[in-house]
This record gives C-alpha cells, structure tokens and sequence, in this order.
C-alpha cells in the first residue's frame, strides 16, 4: 500500500500526540485523534494550531481533523498506532489495541519510561511493537484557549527502532514530516535510558513551578538534577545498562556539567537550554491538573534499578516522596526551593 493511504491513529492525543497528529496531518498523511473529551471538544470547536522552536504556525481547521472518543471508531482501521498516552494508561491502551486494531497494524511507543514498548509487546503478543522517543517538550496552550495549540517548545529528532519493514511499510520514513524530524536507531534501549537520565528533571520543574529555562539556568536545581543522575548511573552500572548519549554530551559528563557554574554552563550547554522560555515538564501539567504523574516510571524505574544493583539513591528517593505528596494534595505544583528538595545532608547534590 502506498504511504499516503496508511492510516495513523494517535492513540493518546495529549500534548505529545496532537502536535505528533497534527505535523502528520498537516503532511497530507491520514491521521485520526483518539483524545479526551476536553481536547475533543477544543479541536471540534476551533481546531488544531501547531507552533515549533523554529517558527512554524500551523493551523488545522476543525473539518479537516478526524478525531474521536471511541476507540472502537478510531482502532479498526488503523495501519499505524502510535501510542502517546502516560506511562500509566500503557496496560489499558494496548487492552484496547487488542480488542479493536487489526493484527498486523503497527504499534509505536513514543511515551516516556524505559519499558512500555517491552509492555504492549507482552500484552499484543505476536503484533509488531516498535519502541521509540521524543525528545522534545510540547507545551499545550490553556483550558479554554482556542483553537487548542500545541508548541514544540525545544529541538531533536524523534527516534524509532529500527524494525526493518514492518508490515511492509518504512515506519520512520512514513513518519517524517515537516516539524516532525524521524529516525531509527538500532539500540532503542540505549537511548531509552539516556532519555531517563534527563526526564529525571521533570520532577524538579514540577516541584518548583518554574519554566524548564528557568530551572535548568540555576546552578542550586542543576546540582539537585546531577545528584539524581549521579545515582542513576550508579544503579545502572551495577546493572549493566550503557544510556546512550544525551545532547552529545556523554552520560557520564553529564553531572559535571550540570555543576558548572551558570555563566560556564551557559556558554558550553547550548544545546541543553535550547529551550523555549515557555517549556514546561508533563510533570508539571499533571500535577497541575490535579492527575497522577509518571514519578513511578522515571525515578521509580531508577529506584527499582538502585535496589536490584545495591547502590544508594537518597535524592531520586527524595524527589520521589516529594512529587508523590503533591500528587496526593492535588493543589497543583507546590513551588518549593531547591533547599526543601534536597536530600536533609546535601551530600549527594553538593
């Protein structure tokens, strides 16, 4: 079948999935939303407007979206599935999957978390699941705001495992748009957790209630983050596991630099604070919106990895309970400083 004639659907279209969905469908691709009621009812009433880093400002008029409530409408013909919900609704969409797609639709992860591709597989059996990563942050415009928007508010090609012909059709080719960079990689593991080592700020911009720029700019937060990822590639050694490179910085540089000074910082992570002063963390939106987050599945994988290996991890455990009371309180970010989020003895932020 040719590319034009294979539909996607965005199984999940938050944030990640309707600026995914919309570069696609601006593209000339087939691409239905399967979304909320609150964003259905946003794009019913105003339709889409796609903004980017680079410029771009894109807007999809309510006729021209096909989006929907009802999986059952939205999965049976679908060629491509691309999965954005939170890591937590990762068991209910793939029961979903299972019940409505055809068997050789094409399922990819672009969630956060080291293991929901190794999830859906176990729960789709022999369907082909390909893992993948954005790397980049979306910010989605306010309640009410309309047309709902959606801004990539930083920079990175999206990566997918690279699992051949799946289906016969080149799934990143297919995928690759304008505002929607695509490509495969061979060791989506590696890159995965490379991911993580990162994600693990989202915390951090979720307890401070600060924009992604702000937070990354002061050295007091950034030292918080290298403690975290200091921990991390302890766990990870002990367990064998290699992160991929982040912004070409080697994992194990990362801390180090994350210390530097702000002026220094700046001048050598450029590619780090390219970042839109708007950025936020999916952290953070959740716990403004009063829903659960996804600490389990960023530092909670870390911490599991941490007990397995031996090693100690007091920040991300820290940072865990802290994340967790706000969830419980569901009064939105509680704005902390970076004293209350450090471990009581600093000993491994300093």
């Amino acid at each position: 079948m040719a590319n034009g004639g294979n539909r996607i659907v965005i199984a999940g279209a938050g944030s990640i999935g309707c600026y995914a969905g919309g570069c696609l469908a601006l593209a000339g691709r087939q691409v239905v939303l399967l979304a909320r009621p609150r964003i259905e009812a946003a794009l019913r009433q105003g339709g889409l407007r796609v903004s980017d880093l680079e410029g771009r400002d894109r807007l999809i008029k309510p006729e021209q979206l096909v989006v929907t409530t009802d999986p059952a409408a939205a999965l049976p013909e679908a060629d491509v599935i691309l999965v954005t919900v939170k890591s937590g609704a990762t068991q209910d969409m793939a029961a979903l999957i299972k019940a409505h797609a055809r068997p050789e639709a094409v399922v990819v992860s672009l969630q956060n978390g080291v293991d929901n591709a190794d999830r859906l597989r176990a729960a789709l059996g022999q369907r082909t699941v390909l893992a993948g990563m954005v790397p980049f942050n979306v910010v989605q415009s306010p309640d009410g705001e309309l047309p709902l928007r959606v801004h990539r508010a930083s920079d990175g090609n999206v990566m997918v495992e690279d699992g051949g012909l799946a289906g016969l059709l080149d799934v990143a080719s297919f995928l690759d748009v304008e505002g929607l960079a695509v490509e495969t990689h061979g060791h989506m593991k590696a890159v995965l957790w490379g991911k993580l080592l990162m994600n693990l700020n989202n915390a951090l911009v979720a307890l401070s209630d600060l924009p992604l720029a702000t937070e990354l700019a002061d050295r007091r937060w950034r030292r918080i983050l290298a403690g975290q990822i200091d921990e991390a590639l302890r766990a990870m050694k002990g367990s064998g596991i290699e992160p991929a490179r982040i912004a070409g910085l080697r994992p194990a540089l990362l801390p180090t630099v994350l210390r530097l000074p702000d002026w220094l910082f700046k001048l050598l992570a450029r590619r780090i604070l390219a970042i839109d002063p708007e950025a936020r963390s999916s952290m953070w939106d959740d716990l403004q919106r009063g829903r659960p987050t996804e600490i389990d599945d960023l530092q909670g994988a870390v911490l599991l990895l941490a007990e397995k290996a031996g090693t100690p991890a007091p920040t991300i455990r820290r940072v865990s309970a802290l994340v967790r009371a706000a969830e419980a309180e569901r009064l939105g970010s509680p704005g902390l400083a970076p004293r209350q989020v450090a471990p009581p003895d600093g000993s491994r932020s300093a």
